[in-house]
């Protein structure tokens, strides 16, 4: 699949309809050989085609309603679509009644013109960096199919769907990585906000403190223009921004312990690659960051607020809950509130620490995880399961406990496991990070094609 600018071209240029781009999505779907019938949970084969006609005829007498009109785009099964049951990835949801309204994010989309494909596979509840789902099936990573290795999560099949071009981009959401993991592991791009800035009314929660709403897909400026749909509060446009004066921060504390040979051999190639082309790299230390661990040893915020909402229903229909989250988000009841309310304090201090260390840098860098995609043969025991969970998850969850925006790139050469470069920006900096990303990713994808 193109870029959205270059599918914006084509259909600017006559070269191609939206009925064609649904089409081709759709035969991407219905591929036998594909991953289709577990990426999505549900397709909208007949809404998507009527709109890809509809989008056709507004373009044809001037009447589009963005340069993005009759793109295809598939959403994660968190998000309220009118008229469709949000499941979130669970059986427990599947008699729930359907949506009355679009959440802001899918209504903000649909007045742009995307055309929605369908929902998307996903971890039960978000509640995961793997993106097993035993209820539904759990879509393999393009990479390594005869292996079958897992997608990321939570937004597993929101990846799978835009690295296999069932959709040009997808929208997801990010509570410790969800965005970034599913990216990384998938050779594609993905994006946390800063979390204020795009509404979460609709989206099913798992964290209040630390949940946000993003895109994936095939470039930065791909993520820029949809997040810009979503926020409105910018114009999407990244300008071109040389990567010579950049100012990297290279992240020493946590994030490059245990990193498996790929990734830490990418990781040093695409630091060489940059340093070469003048942006201005230096290591950092954020001590304070070692605290995160004690932290979460009853779950953190994300158990406490998650088991908080749950509790009820777990009480109700807990055998029916992937028993691996429920296990994590049971944790929660461990928590006294005093231990919560520390967690939000410490939480602040950190953060205070860390933007004083990173004031003077344009991002913070580090991998988006720390090893590639595992098989989904390895998570078969609980402890492995745990602890793959947690390599996936350490380093993009810095980015939400300290409410930070951060992008994963791609990093991996063309036909090897890919891997993911990810850039941390300051709070509310979302625009500056975009336009760091895009000059990162132009040395980056030149390495890679070379």
């Amino acid at each position: 699949m193109k870029t959205l600018a270059e599918l914006s071209d084509d259909l600017a240029h006559g070269r191609t309809t939206s009925r064609a781009l649904v089409e081709h999505c759709l035969a991407a779907i219905d591929d036998s050989d594909g991953e289709g019938a577990r990426v999505f949970l549900q397709v909208d084969r007949e809404g998507a085609l009527a709109t890809a006609d509809y989008m056709d005829g507004l373009r044809a007498r001037g009447a589009a309603p963005s340069a993005f009109a009759g793109i295809p785009i598939s959403v994660k099964d968190l998000f309220d679509v009118a008229g469709q049951v949000t499941t979130a990835g669970s059986k427990v949801l599947q008699g729930s009644d359907p949506a009355e309204f679009d959440a802001p994010t899918i209504a903000r989309v649909r007045a742009a013109g995307f055309v929605i494909m369908g929902r998307t596979n996903m971890t039960e509840f978000a509640y995961s960096g793997v993106g097993i789902n035993p209820h539904y099936g759990t879509p393999a990573n393009p990479y390594d199919r005869a292996t079958g290795r897992i997608p990321g999560g939570s937004s597993s099949g929101s990846a799978v769907s835009v690295a296999d071009g069932m959709a040009a981009v997808t929208l997801g959401t990010d509570t410790g990585g969800s965005c970034r993991i599913p990216a990384a592991v998938n050779g594609i791009v993905g994006y946390k906000p800063s979390a204020h800035r795009v509404p979460l009314e609709g989206a099913y929660p798992l964290s209040a403190s630390l949940d946000s709403i993003g895109p994936l897909g095939n470039s930065v400026r791909c993520c820029a223009a949809v997040d810009a749909i979503m926020a409105r509060d910018w114009d999407g446009h990244v300008p071109t921004r040389d990567v010579r004066g950049l100012r990297l921060g290279v992240l020493k504390t946590i994030a490059l312990n245990d990193l498996d040979a790929h990734v830490g051999s990418d990781f040093e190639t695409s630091l060489s690659a940059l340093s070469a082309a003048g942006a201005v790299l230096s290591d950092i230390e954020i001590p304070e960051l070692n605290g995160i661990g004690a932290l979460n040893t009853k779950g953190g915020l994300s158990a406490a607020e998650a088991f908080a909402f749950h509790r009820e229903q777990i009480t109700a229909q807990g055998d029916d809950y992937d028993q691996r989250v429920r296990q994590r988000i049971a944790a929660g009841a461990e928590q006294s509130a005093y231990e919560y309310l520390d967690i939000l304090k410490a939480r602040d201090d950190i953060t205070a620490a860390a933007d004083a260390v990173t004031v003077d840098y344009d991002a913070v860098v580090m991998p988006s995880c720390a090893i590639i995609a595992p098989a989904i043969a390895d998570f078969a025991e609980l402890d492995d399961y745990l602890r793959l969970n947690f390599l996936l998850l350490r380093n993009t969850a810095m980015g939400n406990f300290l409410d930070r925006c951060a992008i994963s790139l791609p990093m991996h050469k063309p036909g090897s496991a890919p891997t993911g470069f990810m850039l941390m920006g300051a709070w509310d900096e979302d625009e500056a990070l975009f336009s760091s990303a895009a000059a990162v990713e132009a040395v980056l994808g030149a390495r890679r094609s070379a």
